[in-house]
């Protein structure tokens, strides 16, 4: 049986012993678990999802210097950025326990008989949303806790009644199993079943695609590559009986500094953004990776800036050795495609340093590997003639999570027209800021248009990422017992 093992992040040494890889029985075990789970939980009430979900975010806080000193480890992301990512699980998990406690997953609609032959006279009819039932969650490798074990895809699956069977991240296994032998613990205490949420782990494609093909699975969520989401979004429409995949995927997520915003203050603008290129070695689904400039002696100034915001800047080691490996390989296929390299940052191995490219518009619309996604700290500038090509560029893109707009602050034809190319392929339009960094809000809306995510109707992150693990369901002319339970399923 092959077996995973915890590495360094740092150093590339082995750490702890030996974790083995979950057969297909295994795996087979905890989906009947999940299965064995989902009606009970499904008919659960809203207080007693808030208290599982709450007592998964104290427990959190109670192993806060155990769990951090191992996603220290296995990640290398510091201590300071893995509290602030714990703590913004912990308030995710809480968010979503008030969303069920207020009993937002069985909200209806009550459309009233009216007497009358049709079209306008109609029975009884009660629109309510009932769990979809096991999700197949599939944990990132950026953000350990967030988007992880219990990051925002379990918790908003409890939240709507969805047991949850977790394929952990190879990159930090250790983390994992310490994460889940915390929500065993929970589970336990409140006298749930241990198969509400189950864990498998392995690091071949097999056991996600074991998971994802078990036909007592009824959806999935992803967060990571393009190649990988696709590669499991295909094998979920396969299946004889197909289920809804919710892949966040990669994007490029392009930054329009226009002429106005660069000469009201660049070098702001310069190091702001150099902070977010690198953040977290580059390593957000969010990194902007194109910025998009118009010829012009702002624009130059500005690239100049950026050049030496970039070489201060000195990433962390990343998240694992393959992923170093990805980046060089993405950086060398950027210079074969034509982009100019203005910056190749040498960083203390085995952390890479910075880069930043450059490309010309026209060279950027003709070549298709030149819009895939680099993860890690770098990003591509394209240089377009005017507005009009700007347009051109972002509509090569087809799909981002973000658009970012430096200086389209008047009401203009020419900002109206930028703010049309951007909200066509991205989930979100900043006017401000940068895009790393997502907020969890009732508002957020983190997806977009393929190959952002596999579902841009729905978003991973924020208030109605609930949704996707709930079905609409019409009761007509329904028994009072059962209209009297609110909507909360039987």
């Amino acid at each position: 049986m092959s077996s995973l093992q915890s590495v360094n992040a740092r150093t590339g040494e082995t750490h702890g012993q030996p974790l083995a890889t979950s057969t297909p029985e295994q795996i087979d075990a905890a989906v009947q678990a999940a299965r064995a789970a989902a009606a009970p939980w499904g008919a659960s009430s809203g207080a007693q999802r808030a208290a599982l979900l709450q007592g998964l975010a104290t427990a959190l806080e109670g192993e806060r210097e155990k769990l951090v000193a191992w996603a220290d480890l296995e990640t290398a992301l510091g201590p300071v950025r893995l509290n602030g990512e714990l703590d913004r699980t912990t308030f995710q998990l809480r968010r979503f326990a008030d969303i069920a406690a207020r009993g937002v997953p069985f909200e209806q609609v009550d459309d009233t008989a009216v007497a009358g032959a049709p079209p306008v006279g109609h029975p009884a009819m009660r629109l309510q949303r009932v769990p979809l039932g096991p999700v197949a969650m599939f944990a990132a490798s950026n953000f350990p806790f967030a988007f992880s074990v219990l990051g925002g895809d379990t918790a908003s699956a409890l939240a709507a009644g969805c047991p949850v069977v977790v394929k952990a991240h190879p990159g930090h296994p250790g983390l994992s199993q310490q994460v889940f032998s915390l929500i065993q613990r929970v589970l336990k205490d409140q006298g749930l079943p241990a198969g509400l949420i189950g864990l498998v782990q392995g690091a071949a494609v097999e056991v996600g695609v074991q998971l994802i093909r078990h036909p007592l699975i009824a959806a999935g969520a992803f967060t990571g590559s393009t190649r990988g989401g696709l590669a499991l979004q295909a094998e979920a429409n396969a299946r004889p009986r197909p289920i809804p995949f919710y892949g966040e995927l990669g994007a490029i997520n392009p930054l329009v500094a226009l002429p106005a915003a660069l000469a009201a203050k660049g070098a702001e603008l310069a190091t702001t953004l150099a902070g977010s290129i690198t953040l977290g070695c580059g390593q957000f689904c969010t990194n902007p990776g194109l910025l998009v400039l118009v010829d012009g002696p702002e624009s130059d100034a500005f690239t100049e800036q950026l050049v030496l915001a970039l070489s201060k800047q000195q990433p962390h080691p990343m998240l694992t050795a393959g992923m170093k490996t990805a980046f060089d390989a993405g950086i060398r296929h950027f210079l074969d495609a034509g982009a100019l390299s203005l910056l190749q940052g040498q960083g203390a191995a085995p952390a890479p340093g910075p880069q930043l490219l450059q490309v010309s518009a026209q060279r950027f619309i003709e070549r298709a590997e030149l819009r895939e996604e680099v993860f890690g700290p770098s990003s591509l500038i394209v240089r377009c003639a005017d507005l009009t090509q700007v347009q051109a560029v972002l509509a090569a893109v087809a799909g981002s999570l973000t658009v970012t707009l430096w200086g389209a602050d008047d009401d203009t034809e020419q900002n109206r027209a930028l703010v049309r190319s951007a909200t066509a392929i991205a989930g979100r339009v900043l006017f401000a800021g940068v895009p790393t960094g997502v907020a969890v809000t009732a508002a957020q809306q983190h997806g977009g248009p393929w190959p952002a995510s596999t579902a841009p109707m729905t978003t991973s992150v924020g208030d109605a990422a609930l949704n996707r693990f709930l079905r609409p369901d019409c009761l007509q002319d329904a028994p009072a017992w059962l209209v009297a339970r609110g909507g909360v399923p039987c």
